[in-house]
């Protein structure tokens, strides 16, 4: 129970980390760990203590107790996802860094439409 209190904590970090910055670079990784907060989270979900791989062999027992994939499999989906969501907010923040000559939000004042 407390590892998943740990999650709900680093989730937490990250969010205080995306409210609390103004630099652009610091609220993509804060952002990032929100992410994997999220991620640690799944892939405890579908685990099982003293449960095997749901891959049927010899060594596998008739009653024995199988972890469920779907969770990592989500998880591993959503790793790429993450990654790609990552890149494209850094490349933004590197555009906005090259016409504007700095990452602090609170400088950038001619982006209203």
């Amino acid at each position: 129970m407390i590892i998943y209190f740990m999650c709900f904590i680093l989730f937490l970090v990250g969010l205080y980390g995306m409210v609390t910055r103004r630099n652009l670079i610091k609220i993509v990784i804060s952002f990032t760990i929100m992410e994997f907060s999220i991620f640690l989270f799944f892939a405890l979900i579908g685990y099982i203590d003293q449960g095997y791989a749901p891959i049927l062999s010899q060594n596998v027992p008739e009653q024995a107790t199988f972890v469920d994939p779907l969770p990592q499999a989500m998880v591993l989906t959503a790793i790429v996802i993450g990654l790609a969501t990552s890149a494209m907010l850094l490349a933004i923040a590197i555009r906005l860094y090259k016409k504007y000559g700095t990452f602090n939000i609170r400088k950038i004042n001619n982006l209203r439409g």
